[in-house]
């Protein structure tokens, strides 16, 4: 970090080291996110049902952790930035207890229910695929606690601005997992349950590693004495104050995005394969904003912590602007190739045509307006103004990605398309409203230290 004279205090090459390993990062978490999947697939598609059903309940709950995470790195930032280091690393470890025992307590639950749990979830499901997707999620559950320490190793290093040392564990626990894959599923015969080994082994040994590196003192940021618990409700609750809006949000987004997966449902397997095609093509275009997000925390977060608010919104535009020039090069990319991409699906020629059509109109909707919807709302998560971006974030969603699509999709007869409106009058709202909250300067009144 590169402290200057008035106002500004890191360099452009302080954001290019920061934003350049989470960009890597970001690509691999969303590529190789699709290897357990695509590997099993070998087994038979019941195995591919099981594996799907349980990463959607998986997702869910690896939304909560990194929320907690969230929480956690915000705080210790903004104590960075008021260099007390002291407490920024008491307010680490209150994070890595908080993420581990809520981790540990649901993974001891969910285990002992997990079948009941699913049943509950998805109701009567063929045999196979219900002991496919027990077989995945016992390692899986175990994987849990394990998991939630890296994450918030890794969100802690992030504050520091230490993202290269996250983007290394990631290839190294990725290779892991597909080494790990083939080994279990291929060799060993072990189906849905070898790749649930495979992830388990993947994140501990990198929850391990990060764990050494986050209680070295020379890191700014450390952890001393892990073993020695140390709990302070007041430092909790200033990571609550984040993490819980954070969490209702994240949950209800996702809970949303089933709902609206089940109004694409009804109109048919064509739009059911577009909405994948939409959905896998959309969430590559999303990368850089994903990355920038992710920096805004230190970035941001240091300057609230040391109340340089006018630095703060100097890196909030400039952060912006760099969204807008990455997210222009990968959605111009990604509407030009979209014909060839969508060949890959092995579509039918009507979902052909649908997918096509929909993701170049995502698209140009994302370079437009993706990075007011998705990329100020982290400004202002990281300045501390958490429950402002939940309350928009819940009403927005329910009132246009919900009811809106299925008003435009349903009633008034657009199909998938009208569904994927829906989602861009969101998108609309959210952009509106976070960023006259962001011009308006309320956010730095929020700041948690």
């Amino acid at each position: 970090m590169q402290q200057n004279t008035g106002t500004l205090r890191f360099d452009n090459r302080y954001l290019f080291n920061l934003i350049g390993p989470l960009l890597i990062e970001t690509l691999l978490s969303v590529t190789i996110g699709m290897m357990d999947t695509i590997m099993v697939a070998n087994v038979g598609e019941y195995a591919v049902s099981g594996v799907s059903l349980v990463d959607a309940v998986s997702n869910l709950f690896i939304f909560l952790l990194s929320a907690f995470a969230t929480g956690g790195a915000v705080v210790a930032s903004q104590y960075l930035g008021k260099k007390d280091e002291k407490s920024s690393c008491f307010a680490a470890k209150q994070l890595i207890y908080l993420a581990f025992a809520f981790s540990a307590i649901v993974s001891v639950i969910l285990f002992i229910f997990r079948k009941a749990a699913l049943a509950l979830i998805y109701g009567s499901i063929e045999a196979d695929v219900m002991n496919a997707a027990v077989d995945y999620f016992t390692p899986i559950l175990i994987s849990y606690p394990f998991l939630a320490l890296l994450n918030s190793a890794n969100a802690l290093f992030r504050a520091m601005g230490k993202s290269r040392i996250t983007m290394v564990v990631s290839i190294i626990m990725n290779a892991i997992n597909i080494s790990g894959n083939a080994f279990f599923i291929y060799v060993l015969d072990m189906g849905t349950f070898g790749a649930g080994l495979a992830s388990l082994l993947s994140r501990i040994v990198a929850c391990v590693f990060m764990l050494y590196k986050i209680t070295r003192v020379k890191e700014t940021i450390h952890v001393e004495h892990i073993l020695k618990p140390e709990i302070s409700f007041p430092m909790l609750g200033r990571i609550m104050k984040i993490a819980l809006p954070s969490g209702i949000e994240n949950c209800i987004f996702h809970i949303g995005k089933i709902l609206v997966s089940s109004t694409v449902a009804s109109f048919g397997t064509a739009s059911i394969a577009a909405n994948a095609v939409f959905n896998a093509l959309g969430t590559f275009a999303n990368i850089p904003g994903t990355a920038v997000g992710m920096a805004a925390v230190a970035v941001i977060g240091q300057c609230c912590g040391a109340r340089e608010y006018k630095a703060a919104s100097h890196y909030g535009w400039k952060l912006l602007a760099l969204t807008y020039i990455m997210m222009g090069m990968t959605s111009a990319v990604m509407f030009i190739l979209t014909p060839e991409l969508a060949l890959l699906y092995n579509l039918s020629d009507a979902a052909y045509s649908l997918a096509v059509e929909s993701v170049r109109l995502n698209m140009v909707q994302t370079l437009l307006f993706w990075p007011l919807a998705f990329t100020v709302p982290n400004f202002l998560r990281a300045a501390g103004d958490a429950k402002f971006t939940m309350y928009v974030s819940m009403a927005s969603m329910w009132v246009f990605r919900v009811l809106l699509s299925r008003i435009l999709g349903v009633n008034l007869g657009m199909g998938f398309i009208g569904v994927c409106w829906g989602m861009f009058i969101d998108w609309y709202c959210r952009g509106i409203f976070f960023t006259v909250r962001f011009l308006r300067g309320k956010w730095k009144s929020k700041t948690v230290v």
